[in-house]
C-alpha cells in the first residue's frame, strides 16, 4: 500500500522583501504601492497614495484573523487603536468611511483675530474661562484653544487629515539644539578665591533641552515662600560659585523630577538641570551635601520651617473671620536602619518597636504640610500637642480661635480643656466605651466643599461631658455621632469630640474625616519625595540624665499580673474543695472535717496568696523612671537639622506639585484631571522644550507637546494661566512666559 505524502505549505510571498504578518500573510510595499499576500496569494493590492484601499486591506487581514491584530497593526505602522477605528469606520461606512476627509467645522470660524485678541485681553484681567467664552460669544474650550495657541507670525499652517498619526514638533526658528553652555569658567575661577557672591543665571537660547518643564514649577515654588524665607532666615551662603536660590530652587527641581535625596543627582544629566538653572552644568553630590551642611550648621533649619509656616498660613481665612486656621497634627515615626544605638519607638505602620526618631507634623485642611517639629524623645502626642501650641499662636500671629485635628493618639480631656483656654478647638474622635445614642436624635447633615461636591450622612448632634482625671471634675464638648456598618452585618456609633459650637454639623465631620489627608500625604511622600530616608548619619550622644520609664517597672507589672491571675485560679479551685468537704455523703447526716484536712486544702492558697504579696511589695519597690544613663548607656540620636531642612526643602517641592495639580482641575478643563492631575504635573514637569531669552525682559519657556492630545491641551492652558502670573525666575529680572509648540502633522497611514 502506497503512502501519501502532505503537500508542502504555500510560502508567505513571492517576494522575498516581504514584511511578515503572522504566519499566514505578508506586506510589500514600494513607490508604486503595496500588495498584501495570503499563504503566498496575492488578495489586496494599491497604488502609491490610496489611503482608503489600504486601511481596507489591514481591516479586512484582522476581520479574517489572517494574523492578531498586533502583528497587523505593527505591518502597517500604526497603533491597535487606529486598527480598531478603521474596523469601525468599515463596518459603519463602508470602504468610503476610510478615505481622507477635511478635519474640523465646514464653515467659517467664529474665532476671528479680533475675537482672539479680545480673548487675550479679557484674560489679562483675570477672568474665568467661562465668564470669558460667554462675554464674546464663543464655547469655554474655543477660549481655551485660543489661549493655548503661541504667538507666530509665520505662514498658517497646513490642516492635515485628523485621522493621521503626528509627528514631533519642531524646534523654533532660530534655536539651535543643545548647543553648547555659555563659559562660565572665569565665574568658577573667581569663585574658588572668593571674589564673587555667587554665579548668577544666565541663559543662551536653546531648542529641545531636557527637563526644562520645570520651569513650570516657579510661580507654584514661590508661593511656598522657601526662596524668600531662606534669604531672611540664613541670609545667605558663603561666597562660591552656587548661591542660595541655584541650592534650593536646584534642590525642588531635582525632587520634582523624581530624585529627592542628594545621590539622585548622579542619575542627572548635570549639563541638562545646569541649562534649568541657568548655569554650564548643576552642583554634584558632594557640593551638595557640603551646602546643606552649611546650612544646617546654622541651627536655623527650625527657623525656616516657622517662617515657611507663616507664609504658608498668611491669608488662610477671610479677614475678620472667627476661625483663623484649619490644622492637624499628627505624629511620624522615622525608622533607623544603621548601626548606631538609638532609641526604640512603636511603629504602627510596621506593628512592633523599632530604632526610630519621632517627628510631629502640621498639615492645612487640605493636607499639605505645613510644620514639622522633632518630637522629645519618648514624648506622646498628647505632650507634643501642648508643646507646639506657642509656636502655632505665634504663626497664626492674632487671638482667632485655631481649629486642631488629631487622632485618639492625642485624648486626654486635660489637654482639652487647656486647648480651649489657649484659643484653640479641637476636633478628635472620642476614645474608650460610652452610650450608644438614640435613634431618634439622628437627622441627615450635608456639606459642601470647596469643589462643589456635597456630601450627607445620618448624625447626632449632642453636648457630653467627658471626665477629667478621677478628681470628678468634667468637661463640656460637643459631640456629633454616627451609625457606621461592621463586617457581618449590624451596625455600631463612632463619636466626633469638638469645642466648635458654631461649625455646622455636616462641616465637622467632613473636617474630621479630611484628617486622612495628612495620613495621604505620609504614603505619599514615602514613595515620590523620601520621608523617611537618613540625609545625615551624622549622631550625638543623648542626655544621660533624661528621664526614662523603667522597663523592669513593667516587668515587675506582668509578674503582679500573673501572680493575682494565678491567685484568683487556686482561689476558685479552693472555694470548690471546701464546698465538697463541707457536704455529707449520701446516707449521711454529719461530716467531719479536721485541722489538718483544713490546712490541706487551703496550703495551695496561701502559697498563692503569698506569691501574689511578694510580687506586689516587689513592684513597689522599683523606681518608676530611671536616668537614661542607667538603663542605656552610650545611647545616641540622630541629627535633626539637616533632616529638618530637606523636610522643608521636599514639603516646598509637594506643595508645588500640588498646586500644579490644583491648576489643572480649575484652569484646563482637563476632563480627568481628578484622576490624573498628578500624574499629568509629573509628566509636564520632566518634558523637554525649548529656552528663548531672545526678547530682553522675558525669558520664554516653548514646552515640547505631550504624546496625547488631551495632554498637550491642557498643559497649554496650564501654560496660558502660569504666564499671568508674571513670575521672575529667581536672581533675574526676566520674567517668565510658557507656550506649547503646535503639533505639525503627517499624512502617513
Amino acid at each position: 500500500m502506497s503512502v501519501m505524502t502532505a503537500q508542502l505549505p504555500l510560502p508567505k510571498a513571492m517576494d522575498a522583501g516581504a514584511v511578515p504578518i503572522g504566519l499566514a500573510a505578508s506586506l510589500l510595499e514600494d513607490a508604486k504601492g503595496g500588495r498584501v499576500f495570503v499563504h503566498g496569494e496575492l488578495s489586496y493590492a494599491w497604488d502609491d497614495g490610496d489611503v482608503a484601499t489600504r486601511r481596507f486591506a489591514a481591516a479586512k487581514l484582522a476581520d479574517i484573523k489572517a494574523a492578531s491584530v498586533a502583528e497587523i497593526a505593527a505591518a502597517f505602522g500604526v497603533e491597535a487603536i487606529t486598527l480598531w477605528r478603521w474596523r469601525q469606520f468599515l463596518a459603519a461606512e463602508g470602504v468610503l468611511g476610510l478615505a481622507p476627509e477635511k478635519p474640523g467645522p465646514k464653515g467659517p470660524s467664529r474665532l476671528t483675530e479680533p475675537k482672539k485678541s479680545e480673548i487675550c485681553a479679557l484674560r489679562a484681567t483675570g477672568l474665568s474661562l467661562r465668564a470669558i467664552g460667554a462675554k464674546v460669544g464663543v464655547s469655554e474650550f474655543s477660549v481655551r484653544r485660543t489661549l493655548a495657541m503661541p504667538v507666530s507670525t509665520g505662514p498658517e499652517p497646513v490642516k492635515q487629515d485628523a485621522r493621521a498619526t503626528c509627528a514631533e514638533a519642531e524646534p523654533a526658528a532660530g534655536l539651535p539644539v543643545l548647543p553648547e553652555p555659555v563659559d562660565r569658567s572665569g565665574e568658577r575661577a573667581a569663585a574658588r578665591t572668593g571674589l564673587i557672591e555667587c554665579a548668577a543665571p544666565v541663559f543662551a537660547p536653546a531648542a529641545r533641552v531636557p527637563l526644562a518643564g520645570l520651569f513650570l514649577a516657579l510661580p507654584a515654588l514661590q508661593a511656598t515662600g522657601l526662596l524668600e524665607c531662606s534669604k531672611d532666615v540664613f541670609g545667605a551662603l558663603p561666597n562660591g560659585f552656587y548661591g542660595l536660590d541655584t541650592i534650593l530652587t536646584g534642590a525642588v527641581f531635582q525632587a520634582l523630577a523624581g530624585e529627592p535625596r542628594a545621590e539622585g543627582t548622579t542619575r542627572i544629566d548635570p549639563v541638562s538641570m545646569g541649562r534649568v538653572l541657568g548655569l554650564d552644568r548643576a552642583p554634584e553630590v558632594k557640593t551638595l551635601r557640603r551646602k546643606t551642611a552649611a546650612l544646617a550648621a546654622t541651627g536655623k533649619a527650625g527657623d525656616l520651617l516657622t517662617a515657611m509656616a507663616t507664609w504658608h498660613l498668611h491669608g488662610s481665612a477671610d479677614e475678620g473671620g472667627d476661625l483663623a486656621a484649619v490644622l492637624y497634627v499628627d505624629g511620624h515615626v522615622r525608622a533607623y536602619q544603621g548601626t548606631r544605638k538609638i532609641g526604640k519607638v512603636h511603629s504602627t505602620r510596621l506593628k512592633f518597636p523599632v530604632p526610630a526618631t519621632e517627628e510631629t507634623w502640621v498639615a492645612d485642611a487640605a493636607g499639605a504640610p505645613v510644620l514639622v517639629v522633632m518630637a522629645e524623645p519618648g514624648a506622646a502626642l498628647t505632650g507634643e500637642l501642648r508643646r507646639l501650641l506657642p509656636t502655632l499662636r505665634a504663626i497664626i500671629g492674632d487671638d482667632r480661635r485655631v481649629l486642631v485635628g488629631f487622632d485618639r493618639g492625642g485624648w486626654s480631656p486635660a489637654l482639652f480643656q487647656h486647648m480651649a483656654g489657649k484659643g484653640f478647638d479641637v476636633l478628635t474622635w472620642r476614645k474608650g466605651t460610652t452610650d450608644d445614642i438614640e435613634n431618634s436624635l439622628f437627622t441627615e447633615v450635608a456639606h459642601t466643599d470647596g469643589h462643589g461636591e456635597t456630601r450627607s450622612w445620618n448624625a447626632a448632634d449632642t453636648n457630653v461631658e467627658v471626665p477629667i482625671g478621677t478628681t470628678g471634675e468634667v468637661f463640656a464638648m460637643r459631640q456629633l455621632s454616627r451609625q457606621v456598618k461592621v463586617p457581618g452585618g449590624g451596625s455600631r456609633q463612632i463619636h466626633i469630640l469638638t469645642t466648635d459650637t458654631g461649625m455646622p454639623a455636616g462641616e465637622v465631620i467632613y473636617r474630621m474625616a479630611a484628617r486622612w489627608r495628612q495620613e495621604n500625604y505620609f504614603r505619599y511622600a514615602r514613595i515620590r519625595f523620601a520621608l523617611d530616608s537618613h540625609d545625615a548619619y551624622a549622631s550625638t550622644d543623648d542626655d544621660p540624665e533624661r528621664s526614662v520609664p523603667n522597663p523592669a517597672k513593667r516587668k515587675a507589672y506582668q509578674e503582679v499580673l500573673a501572680a493575682k491571675t494565678h491567685y484568683e485560679k487556686v482561689l476558685a479551685d479552693t472555694d470548690a474543695a471546701l464546698l465538697a468537704a463541707r457536704t455529707p455523703a449520701p446516707g449521711m447526716a454529719t461530716v467531719l472535717i479536721t485541722n489538718a484536712g483544713h490546712n490541706a486544702i487551703t496550703a495551695d492558697l496561701f502559697a498563692a496568696e503569698t506569691a501574689l504579696q511578694q510580687a506586689q511589695a516587689a513592684h513597689q519597690g522599683i523606681p518608676a523612671r530611671l536616668p537614661l544613663g542607667d538603663i542605656a548607656p552610650g545611647q545616641q540620636v540622630l541629627d535633626t537639622e539637616t533632616k529638618l531642612l530637606t523636610h522643608a526643602i521636599r514639603m516646598a517641592a509637594f506643595n508645588t506639585a500640588s498646586t500644579l495639580a490644583r491648576e489643572v482641575r480649575i484652569n484646563t478643563g482637563y476632563a480627568r484631571a481628578d484622576d490624573e492631575a498628578h500624574a499629568l504635573v509629573r509628566q509636564a514637569l520632566t518634558g523637554s522644550g525649548d529656552i528663548d531669552p531672545s526678547q530682553d525682559g522675558y525669558l520664554t519657556i516653548r514646552l515640547d507637546p505631550l504624546p496625547t492630545r488631551r495632554a498637550t491641551a491642557a498643559i497649554a492652558a496650564l501654560c496660558a494661566h502660569l504666564t499671568t502670573t508674571e513670575t521672575r525666575y529667581p536672581g533675574t529680572d526676566r520674567i517668565l512666559r510658557f507656550e506649547v509648540k503646535n503639533r505639525e502633522t503627517s499624512a502617513n497611514n
